[in-house]
């Protein structure tokens, strides 16, 4: 028997258990690190015993004593149990759905109700990163076919809560990723807002990236809504940009990032059930896909760009969402910032229409923001640039971002890197392409996302001509060390920038 201790360790919502390897010398227990033991409350006031199954990992110092177990924040939480009380440990078995797992990986067909099982075990955290990064594997060797795409897509949707905002047009908008600055979001949603289009949207944090949306938009509002404070933002802004992985939406797809992150992994049919279940589930009944392509992005090809667009259909239609699939040229970053402060600089400047903001930035939104507009019938087509451009301009879609801002909680802005460094052309020549891929990896190195103000300003961009020595862009980091490697990195990238006509 032991008592819990709560250790403060962000185990990124993985069960984890933390033992005295003394106790399980003593006690004779036969536990080895990385088993998976069973916490069960050991004298239950009445009724059933809470129970918590996490991986266990030994100790030989003071984090916990020979007689305490200790259970990280999110095992703490779910167990529901005051320090202190007691519990009993025993082995666990590997929930079954497990075997569906290795099933995939013999390239065997799962259906819709092995999908539910294996999605219905993340949720209650059953598994441990191993056995997530084997489906993600699995799901990325063996791809999946339509049949099984959708059943993924609908078990991400059915295993967690879903928004419900009525009647009438719900948009969404949704890029599928792979391009540095690429905050057409935080322009597009508050110009559909000025024009009376609701726009619950939720977003991701970063995951292979230097920023997300989520990440951005919290330099300068509060993004963790719980749902009710969420409808309240949608019924007084008429829009929303906010964390998903707060809501309950689609929870088993956060669970899933936390191994595709550091692997900087996210396939096609990973790609096509996450968004279109958070679209879903937050209540989107229209939805615009964007996929930028280009030589650096996350799609190379037009052909892939097709293919892509192709499921995002096919799997939209079946769980009811309207969508419209753009695809859209992607030669390097849009934007001059890359990270979360400086790329929220960005997104204020076009809303400001600062004479300095970034013109792709601007005129990508508008095409976007056009393209929901005429999708949910709120202007005929081929005339919603014209709307978009005219909100945008009068100040329009300011005011609304603004009224956005106040409702989910503004916030201050973080103060700006303390260091920065610039770093020069080799040569005379016009700039044919930046490679996105490795830009995002200088700005990552910096310490974005992780320090909001780090990451990389370009001060040229695709098809400006520079000189020889004249500054290309410069890292913003926030110690020495980081932009140290950062600058390391990105002197040893010979085409990280390309020159050419």
């Amino acid at each position: 028997m032991f008592r819990i201790k709560r250790v403060a360790v962000d185990t990124l919502s993985e069960h984890v258990l933390f033992i005295h390897e003394a106790a399980v010398r003593t006690g004779g227990l036969g536990f080895r690190p990385l088993d998976r033991v069973r916490v069960v409350e050991a004298a239950p006031p009445g009724g059933e015993a809470r129970e918590v199954i996490g991986v266990l990992n030994f100790c030989r110092d003071l984090l916990v004593t020979p007689e305490e177990i200790g259970l990280s924040e999110d095992t703490f939480r779910d167990l529901g149990l005051p320090e202190g009380a007691q519990v009993h440990a025993t082995i666990a078995p590997a929930p079954r759905s497990v075997d569906l797992v290795r099933k995939k990986l013999t390239a065997e067909k799962l259906d819709a109700a092995d999908f539910k099982a294996i999605l219905a075990d993340v949720v209650r955290h059953r598994y441990s990163k191993i056995e997530l990064s084997m489906f993600v594997l699995a799901c990325a060797l063996r791809r999946l076919d339509l049949p099984e795409l959708v059943a993924l897509t609908r078990a991400m949707i059915d295993t967690g809560a879903r928004l419900d905002f009525g009647s009438g047009p719900i948009a969404d908008k949704h890029c599928v990723g792979g391009v540095p600055g690429n905050r057409t979001t935080m322009v597009a949603v508050p110009i559909l807002a000025a024009l009376g289009v609701r726009v619950p949207k939720t977003s991701s944090r970063a995951i292979t990236s230097p920023a997300g949306t989520a990440d951005t938009m919290a330099m300068v509002a509060e993004v963790a809504l719980s749902p009710q404070r969420l409808r309240a933002v949608v019924e007084k802004a008429g829009a929303c940009i906010a964390w998903g992985g707060a809501l309950g939406l689609a929870p088993a797809d956060d669970i899933l990032i936390t191994v595709e992150r550091p692997m900087e992994l996210d396939t096609e049919a990973q790609m096509v059930a996450s968004i279109l279940s958070k679209k879903k589930t937050a209540g989107a009944t229209h939805a615009l896909i964007d996929i930028p392509v280009g030589p650096t992005a996350k799609v190379r090809t037009a052909a892939a760009a097709q293919r892509l667009a192709s499921l995002f259909r096919a799997v939209a239609e079946q769980i009811e969402i309207a969508v419209e699939v753009v695809v859209t040229d992607a030669p390097g970053p849009v934007g001059f910032g890359i990270g979360p402060l400086l790329e929220v600089q960005d997104v204020l400047d076009v809303l400001r229409r600062a004479p300095e903001a970034p013109v792709d930035l601007r005129e990508k939104s508008l095409f976007l923001a056009s393209r929901v507009i005429e999708l949910v019938g709120a202007a005929p087509p081929a005339s919603g640039y014209r709307l978009a451009q005219q909100t945008l301009d009068s100040g329009a879609a300011e005011r609304a971002f603004q009224r956005i801002v106040e409702a989910q909680g503004a916030r201050e802005l973080p103060a700006v890197a303390a260091h920065r460094v610039p770093l020069e052309s080799p040569t005379d020549g016009r700039i044919r392409g930046i490679d996105c891929l490795e830009i995002a990896r200088v700005a990552k190195r910096a310490g974005a996302p992780a320090n909001a103000a780090a990451g990389v300003r370009l001060l040229h961009t695709v098809g400006d001509v520079v000189s020889r020595g004249e500054p290309l862009f410069e890292i913003h980091a926030q110690s020495k060390a980081q932009l140290e490697f950062a600058y390391a990195y990105a002197s040893e990238r010979v085409d990280l920038i390309r020159f050419g006509y």
